[in-house]
């Protein structure tokens, strides 16, 4: 095999040539914590409240199985064909009957299928988005959309959340600021119910009034709401979309509600916005994949899809029990945290002086994985909190996985109480865990 000539007498070589050619926009595009932790979550001795990944044990594979073989015996050569850019206009029917359940009336043409919600976050800020232009996310907010946005060089102005979800003070005065400042700004992202990762919910007092502030400053909404039909102890949330029909672009998937691996999602926009979306998918995809989207309509005509959304809540509020339990039994009282209403996560707030990132790689020392809070951050803030995911481990596990972080925490106030802010660097040696250096997500 022939040996690359190198460029200069240095070491470097033709290859390094191509990190000039990249697009600035590639700047953007850096690892997230929660990327960067998923080869040590993954061993079994550790236990992961890092990730949010559906439990999907509870789902009947032997009827998904023998839909999916009758599609392929009945429908194979449609299914595994290209189809419509805008999506199979059966699933597109299905979907508006499950958007009904939050209230929301719509018409399957302004329905665009696209490949998981975090595509939809993708395609409609490649149609709003210029290098410069602000998106207002509540604080903290998804890691996903955060890597998207900053991707395509938009600049995030974060806004206050409490308790009840978004502060409605603290929106205007991040429109307020970001206008002063001679910035456009394109739209909020917000996730409502169930929030990823803060597990608050949005109160209904302040639903009608962040919509007429967005609504009096002519902004967007993006309401990403893939938890939403996950709430453990009521009925579905009526979606900001159901009371804003313009001025809402509303993100839903499947993969809370039936399974990931099948990677559909959708977006329902007005009109003119749909038109775009779909150009953009088309160019992105040519056509989201069409198998997926037939097995998922065979699974919604012949199983009972709202029984099997109603074991989902059943078994995620016994793993949200299991959690808050086992953090009111272990941590310490200078320790807060939620306890949410549905979804997949409850946000800690540790100890004042406590870094969660520094933390961390003792915690994978101690067999246990969490994310810290400065992962949903585009500011560099939440190094005092952390994300656990209680979606995924046994009841068993999730208690497990909090008594080993409580000694981990024991152990971290200790070494404070004794170095101050450093710590021996041998501790954080042992765990083989390197914390990502690029910039986060």
């Amino acid at each position: 095999m022939n040996e690359v000539t190198p460029r200069s007498q240095g070491s470097s070589t033709r290859l390094d040539s191509y990190v000039d050619r990249y697009a600035a926009r590639t700047q953007g595009m850096t690892a997230s914590e929660i990327r960067a932790l998923f080869a040590v979550a993954s061993r079994p001795e550790v236990v992961s409240l890092a990730g949010g990944m559906p439990n999907i044990s509870g789902l009947p594979l032997d009827v998904v199985g023998r839909a999916i073989g009758d599609l392929i015996a009945e429908q194979g050569p449609t299914a595994m064909q290209y189809g419509s850019g805008q999506g199979v206009p059966e699933l597109r029917e299905q979907i508006c009957e499950v958007m009904k359940l939050e209230g929301i009336s719509a018409h399957a043409d302004d329905v665009t299928v696209t490949v998981g919600s975090q595509q939809a976050v993708d395609l409609v800020t490649r149609i709003f988005c210029d290098p410069g232009d602000v998106v207002i996310c509540e604080a903290p907010s998804y890691v996903g959309a955060l890597g998207v946005f900053k991707a395509y060089q938009a600049e995030v102005v974060h806004a206050e959340m409490d308790k009840d979800g978004l502060v409605p003070d603290a929106l205007r005065q991040a429109i307020a600021a970001t206008r002063a400042a001679g910035k456009r700004i394109k739209f909020l992202y917000t996730i409502p119910n169930f929030h990823n990762p803060a597990g608050v919910t949005l109160s209904a007092a302040r639903r009608p009034e962040i919509l007429e502030i967005c609504r009096e400053a002519d902004i967007l909404v993006l309401e990403d709401n893939p938890y939403g039909l996950l709430g453990f102890d009521q009925e579905p949330i009526p979606a900001l979309r159901a009371s804003e029909a313009e001025g809402v672009i509303y993100l839903g998937s499947f993969s809370k509600t039936f399974a990931p691996g099948f990677r559909v999602g959708w977006a329902l926009a007005p009109h003119a916005v749909r038109e775009k979306l779909v150009l953009a998918q088309e160019s992105a995809t040519l056509c989201p994949p069409q198998f997926s989207q037939m097995a998922i309509s065979a699974y919604l005509t012949n199983h009972d899809w709202l029984g099997q959304i109603k074991h989902f809540r059943e078994m995620y509020r016994e793993r949200r029990d299991a959690m808050v339990d086992a953090l009111e039994a272990y941590l310490p009282k200078s320790c807060q945290w939620n306890v949410p209403e549905g979804g997949f996560y409850v946000w800690l707030t540790l100890p004042p002086g406590i870094d969660a990132k520094a933390m961390l790689p003792r915690a994978v020392t101690a067999r246990v994985a969490y994310v810290p809070g400065t992962a949903f951050f585009a500011d560099g803030f939440g190094s005092g909190s952390i994300r656990l995911s209680y979606c995924y481990p046994t009841p068993e596990r999730i208690r497990e996985g909090v008594r080993r972080l409580a000694g981990v925490l024991e152990q971290e106030m200790e070494l404070r109480a004794t170095f101050g802010a450093t710590t021996p660097p041998s501790l954080a040696a042992r765990s083989g865990y390197d914390a990502p250096s690029t910039d986060i997500n």
